[in-house]
């Protein structure tokens, strides 16, 4: 059965990633056995020491007195100092005191054995020897034989089929594979590993003899690598190999791989497939294994299967936990690309459908959760088919069922407990929603399951005295998290939103998290950060969801809300937060977002400015005093100021009487204390707010009027700001600040670098680009308004910079003449190929010479090469002409007409060559054609002049 989870923060997906990870790893930690290894080395040594009567070297050998038979301690003579013989003791002298001795065997003289010819009596003696060697190893294989033994299993596993016999001795080595490998030299793992690897990949192969009782101990055996107890008797002079090593053989020998192949062997036994589920677990604790699990579909064969008749109930179990750990230590966007076809889908909808309906255990509820979350992960893909497998309808039936009634037989009758693993599931299925709503034909099946009415069912202050049937904490958890999916689903249904009265619910809800009635918020979960003891989470998500709505631009929503009275309210609140709550990260986003909210209500629309008023300005004025220093506490003080210059710019600019009360109450002084900071972030749009104000009349007083630090000017600043950005940009100019290179006067070393892209005619030139990219424009655009002249505060080298700002629009205009006269070039060149036939042979010759170097020089052997030029085609440019002229190539007269027409080009004037020649050639190919042709062929020529002339003045 599944470990219990503890709740899962986290947002619409990313609560779907965290449950993905703290499931497989608490799974994971459950299914894993700690490796004992048995002690040796010094602690050995010891207790030999001890039976052997011997003190440790680290100890004093006490002095013999004259009552034990010894010598006297003091009064010996040197001469009668005793000597003590120390035996030598081995390696071998300490295994036979821990354990047997180890017998070899000739393992060759088997191999021999099993690949001679059969004959009489020999299978009975290849038995025989193959008993005396399971004998002789039944404490553990050496690591030094093991790729003979594995040798001598294989050779056994051929003669299966024809000699039954050979069965037995088989499992037996099997059996003796799970006990742990021997070593007798450290060096033994390294000497050894490369044969070891390649007779694992051996072992693998044993999957496919069709033999179960085979197949059932390979399996044994390998899941005894990973939970081999420690050998009850030691080996003389070896010890055990610990199982990271056996770890490392499975991976670099390739047999999960091996094992995931032979998948489709086993379809027809419940019990071996079972056996294999479970090794496929063990094996998907590795990423190494799971990688080469997922090489050999190992999620959409296993997947495909979930919904298979199985009694025990492993078969689900085990295989949602495989795809746990390959979900988690592999590639994720590999699996889903496996699991998102029909088959799949169709498998995890019948068996989420099952536990959903009929599940009642604790187990069936965690399975059902874990099936959940794997659905959503695939759910992300949007080649999934989710809509035809008929998955996304059943997932929003089950998500909105408990709030909006519903005739469905699939969920009647059904109720969600209090108990955590339904809890659990009702923000999944909110998360699914989400993701699912990503898929624009989603869209009518979630009008079909009235998402919209379900979720704003939770849009609601909380009733304390009314039944429900969650708990306190978890009901506010669910709040959040549906207003938070609504926010995703509401701007995609807004006919349901209006239908709901959405605008109306939200303002009412806002006005209870601003209201001072008394509510103890638990803080629970992602979504409820930062609102501990206050309503602080339910007015962000509240928010945020209306800011989403607003920023569709849509008339309707937009004009029902200001029909609520939504501007002053937001107002209201933004007062509130400004002067009564701290300056929380919290706080700060809600700030954020009703000043954006307020800018896409009141943008372009002058009445609604005017409702903005003067309480408005004066919250604007407000935030913009702010420290410098708090741009760096991470709080979101930044993302808060330029909320509030959008503000500004959508609110104030374009009403006259919140311009003049702005400018009033020194506006124009704090921009420009901000635009003097030099955050690079804020100077393009403080300075787009300068060049709008500054239509108004009253501004270049202020502008003018403003002294910063050292009694900075504003024209000072702004040229400042153009030297600098310039710098950055890599503009050529000298010390002085003088124009180095004429012909580029405003030229970039990014454009220098920059090479030729082509792009559509409806993409913005790189000219256009670099007019809004950089704030060279608006600042040429705000000096412009101050006329360039008398302005204060100016070295000689603001003057010599103030002159290239002057010509700043001239060097632009500069480019648009070089494209005309480049594009006059290309007319002029055009004409003359048109009436002088030396110009037209010389650009044909150039045509042909780029044709033929583009070409490739090389060909594939027997390649068939087709000439794609038209011969006697005098001319540079497509037309219809050329159709003509292959025609007339099959008449010897028209071939002969068309040289002469060469040779002697008709007096240059306004007509093409082409034009010429195809009326000579009419001619002299209307001689033998019948008086019905050459009407024909009159009114064709006639008709291909008009289409040749017509391009050309359209060229």
């Amino acid at each position: 059965m599944a470990a219990a989870r503890p709740p899962t923060p986290g947002g619409p997906v990313t609560s779907a990633m965290m449950h993905l990870h703290a499931r497989t790893s608490s799974v994971a930690g459950q299914r894993r056995k700690d490796s004992r290894t048995p002690g040796s080395g010094g602690k050995s040594r010891a207790r030999l020491r001890s039976s052997l009567g011997m003190a440790s070297p680290d100890s004093t050998l006490p002095a013999l007195s004259p009552e034990a038979g010894g010598r006297p301690k003091s009064g010996a003579s040197p001469r009668h100092v005793p000597v003590v013989r120390l035996k030598v003791v081995t390696d071998t002298d300490l295994g036979l005191a821990q354990g047997v001795q180890f017998k070899t065997m000739d393992l060759n003289s088997i191999i021999r054995l099993l690949m001679e010819d059969p004959q009489d009596d020999l299978e009975e003696k290849q038995l025989q020897c193959i008993k005396m060697m399971v004998q002789c190893y039944q404490n553990g294989f050496p690591l030094r034989d093991l790729a003979q033994i594995f040798k001598i299993m294989s050779l056994c596993t051929e003669k299966i089929e024809k000699q039954p016999s050979f069965l037995d001795p088989v499992c037996e080595i099997l059996k003796l594979c799970r006990l742990p490998f021997l070593k007798k030299k450290t060096s033994d793992e390294i000497t050894y590993a490369k044969e070891i690897s390649e007779a694992v990949s051996l072992l693998g192969n044993l999957i496919k003899v069709p033999n179960s009782e085979l197949r059932i101990q390979l399996c044994k055996c390998i899941v005894d690598f990973y939970h081999a107890e420690p050998l009850k008797k030691q080996i003389a002079g070896y010890q055990q190999v610990t199982s990271a090593y056996k770890f490392q053989m499975i991976e670099s020998g390739g047999l999960a791989e091996i094992l995931v192949l032979s998948w489709d062997l086993l379809q027809t036994e419940l019990l071996e497939k079972l056996w294999l589920l479970k090794t496929l677990q063990h094996l998907s604790t590795s990423e190494v294994n799971c990688n080469l699990m997922i090489k050999a579909q190992a999620a959409n064969k296993i997947c495909s299967c979930l919904n298979n008749p199985d009694p025990s109930g492993q078969l689900l179990f085990r295989s949602s936990e495989i795809l746990w750990n390959l979900l988690e230590k592999s590639s994720k966007e590999e699996i889903i690309k496996q699991l998102s076809n029909l088959e799949c889908l169709l498998a995890l909808k019948e068996v989420f459908k099952n536990l959903f309906t009929k599940g009642y255990r604790h187990y069936d509820r965690q399975l059902r959760n874990d099936i959940l979350v794997i659905t959503t992960i695939i759910a992300q893909n949007p080649g999934a088919p989710m809509i035809e497998s008929g998955f996304t309808r059943d997932l929003i039936l089950f998500a909105t069922f408990n709030e909006v009634k519903s005739q469905d037989p699939l969920v009647k009758g059904l109720k969600l407990s209090n108990h955590y693993e339904d809890f659990e599931l009702k923000k999944l299925l909110f998360n699914v929603i989400v993701v699912l709503c990503r898929d624009l034909p989603t869209v009518q099946i979630l009008i079909e399951g009235k998402t919209v009415e379900a979720l704003f069912t939770y849009v609601k202050k909380t009733e304390r005295h009314k039944v429900i049937e969650w708990s306190a904490a978890q009901h506010e958890e669910l709040q959040l998290h549906a207003i938070a999916t609504l926010a995703s689903v509401a701007p995609l249904l807004i006919d349901d939103y209006l239908a709901c009265n959405g605008n109306a619910r939200i303002l009412m809800f806002l006005e209870w998290c601003v209201n001072e009635e008394t509510f103890f918020s638990q803080g629970n979960s992602f979504h409820g950060t930062g609102g501990r003891g206050n309503k602080f989470a339910q007015m962000r998500y509240t928010v945020r969801l209306l800011r989403a709505m607003v920023s569709l631009g849509n008339d309707t929503v937009n004009e029902d809300l200001c029909g609520h009275g939504a501007i002053k309210q937001l107002i209201g609140i933004l007062k509130i937060a400004v002067n009564k709550l701290k300056e929380e990260a919290i706080v700060l986003e809600i700030k954020s977002d009703i000043l954006l909210i307020l800018s896409g209500i009141c943008e372009n629309h002058s009445q609604r400015k005017e409702t903005f008023g003067t309480e408005g300005v004066d919250i604007i004025l407000h935030l913009m005093k702010v420290d410098p220093k708090k741009f760096q506490s991470g709080l979101g003080h930044n993302r808060l100021l330029f909320s509030t210059l959008d503000c500004l710019w959508c609110c104030i600019l374009g009403c006259y009487t919140l311009e003049d009360y702005f400018l009033e109450k020194e506006g124009i002084f704090l921009l420009l204390d901000l635009l003097a900071l030099n955050q690079k972030n804020f100077c393009n749009l403080i300075l787009g707010i300068m060049v709008e104000f500054c239509d108004n009349p009253k501004t270049s007083v202020h502008v003018n009027t403003w002294r910063g630090k050292k009694d900075q000017t504003a024209a000072n600043l702004l040229i400042k700001l153009w030297r600098e950005e310039e710098k950055d940009l890599g503009v050529k100019r000298d010390e002085d600040g003088k124009i180095i290179d004429a012909k580029k006067p405003l030229m970039t070393s990014f454009q220098e670098e920059q090479k030729v892209i082509p792009m559509p005619a409806s993409c913005p030139t790189t000219s256009i680009m670099e007019v809004s990219e950089n704030i060279r424009a608006k600042i040429y655009a705000v000096l412009g308004k101050l006329d360039f002249e008398n302005l204060p505060g100016l070295s000689a080298e603001d003057f010599v910079t103030l002159c290239v700002i002057h010509r700043y629009l001239d060097f632009k205009i500069h480019a648009t003449h070089k494209q005309k006269d480049m594009a006059n070039k290309s007319w002029a060149k055009f004409l003359t190929r048109t009436s002088n036939a030396k110009a037209l042979k010389k650009a044909k010759k150039l045509q042909e010479k780029a044709i033929e170097s583009s070409r490739t020089k090389e060909y594939p052997q027997n390649a068939i090469i087709h000439s794609t030029d038209l011969k006697g085609l005098n001319i540079t440019e497509n037309s219809d002409g050329k159709l003509f002229a292959a025609k007339i190539e099959q008449k010897p007269n028209g071939r002969s007409a068309l040289k002469k027409a060469l040779k002697d080009p008709a007096p240059q004037q306004n007509v093409s060559v082409k034009h010429v020649n195809q009326e000579d050639l009419t001619q002299n190919f209307l001689t033998d054609t019948s008086e019905a042709q050459t009407k024909k062929l009159k009114k064709k020529t006639t008709k291909d002049n008009q289409i040749t002339t017509k391009n050309a003045k359209s060229t």
